[in-house]
Formats: structure tokens, sequence, C-alpha cells
């Protein structure tokens, strides 16, 4: 089975909605045949590299809010938050566009740590502050996950996994993707947003169900015991 997520990690309900949908994973019991593969999205393309303000004021700019309004909001998310064990900061988030942040999942997907990089990414901008948009932070980041010296400076050098980007953002718009998260399964069933654990369980047992269906290798009926009692 194959499950393609398209996430930004300047999305705070993508966060919420890897843990609910880690936690429906974890109980699926063909979940060893299950391949993730994480998809780029961006919220905002616009963003420049380095946002001189706060994502309290960022959003109620682009959103039109009032301040009030947006803090409430930040409440609610923070709260959900919680519930999967996340501790979110938004005072300490700083605006940043991601768009080499997707460029570092890509490269680190071609030595098997695209799901480390993504959590790390995540974590690192809702959780602890860091800036997804600093250079400094990603060679960080590229060191820690194993990723060679060279590989990571060769982001900023030249525009090695922008096509893939790009293509990832096309592709969700030929699918009529129009928010994140969104999870696509066999490219049969697609779930929008961080829906409970019990919906992602449901969604992976239909999945599972209709790749594969029960055969029946016998014409005609054996005796059998039903309701009304027992063949003879």
């Amino acid at each position: 089975m194959k499950i393609e997520i398209w996430s930004d990690v300047a999305c705070p309900w993508c966060y919420i909605g890897k843990r609910r949908f880690e936690a429906a994973l974890s109980g699926f019991p063909h979940r060893d045949s299950v391949d993730v593969t994480w998809r780029s999205y961006q919220l905002d393309p616009t963003l420049p590299e380095h946002y001189d303000g706060t994502e309290l004021d960022y959003l109620s700019i682009r959103k039109g809010m009032a301040p009030q309004q947006v803090s409430q909001m930040f409440e609610h998310v923070t709260e959900q938050a919680k519930r999967e064990g996340l501790d979110y900061r938004f005072d300490k988030v700083v605006v940043a566009n991601s768009f080499t942040a997707h460029r570092l999942i890509h490269l680190a997907a071609a030595h098997g740590k695209q799901d480390e990089a993504k959590e790390r990414l995540l974590s690192d901008h809702f959780e602890q502050g860091q800036d997804i948009g600093s250079t400094e932070y990603l060679t960080a980041l590229g060191s820690e996950l194993g990723i060679d010296a060279d590989e990571v400076a060769a982001l900023f050098a030249t525009d090695k996994y922008a096509d893939d980007v790009r293509a990832d953002f096309a592709e969700a718009r030929a699918l009529g993707i129009s928010g994140v998260p969104f999870f696509v399964i066999d490219r049969k069933f697609g779930l929008s947003g961080a829906q409970p654990a019990e919906t992602f369980t449901a969604a992976l047992n239909q999945a599972w169900q209709d790749a594969n269906p029960l055969v029946l290798v016998n014409s005609a009926d054996g005796e059998a015991c039903g309701p009304d009692g027992c063949a003879v």
C-alpha cells in the first residue's frame, strides 16, 4: 500500500495530522506493507526567506484577522497539539519560507531519512523556535541526519531538488488539493486534514480490503453451520 502525504513544514495541523496518522498506522496489522512518502506543499510561496515579524503579525496581516482572533486560534491549535504529545510555542515560531526545507526533505529521502527530516523540521519549527529558512540551521540538521556536508551545501549553491518540489506542487494542483495535510492512499482514497486516528484506521482498512479482496476458491458451497442450524 502506498500512502502519499502532501504537507508543509510551516503548517501546524500537518504535525498534528502526522501524529494521528502514525497512531493509526502503529495499530494497522499490515503496517509493514505500507510505504509512506512525504510530498511538498507550500501554504505561502510568496514568503521571503526571512520575515521581519512574529507569527502573530504575519497571520494577522495575511488573514486579515484581529490579533486577538489569531491568538485564540493559536490557543485552540496548541491544545489540540498537546493532546498528541506536542508542545507548540507560537511565541517562538520564526516565520520563514519553507521551499529549501522541502528540498532538504527530498535530499533526505534519497538517503532513506525522509520521515526523520520531516519530523525534525516540524518539531524544530513549532516547538523549538528554529529558523527553517536558515542556511546554518538546515546545514546542521543535514549533518545530524548523517547526510554528507557537500550534498547539503549543494542545496544552497544549486537548484538541486527544486524541480522535484515544484513537481509535488503541480501534482497537488492536478489532484485538486487546496489545503494540507492531505493523505492519498494508492491514488484511490483521499483524506483531507488532521483527521482523528480512528478515521485514518478506517481508511487504511478500507484501502487494504480494496487492494486485497477475499476470493472464494470453490465453486460450490460446502457443509457449514448458519443461524438456522447446520447442514446435514
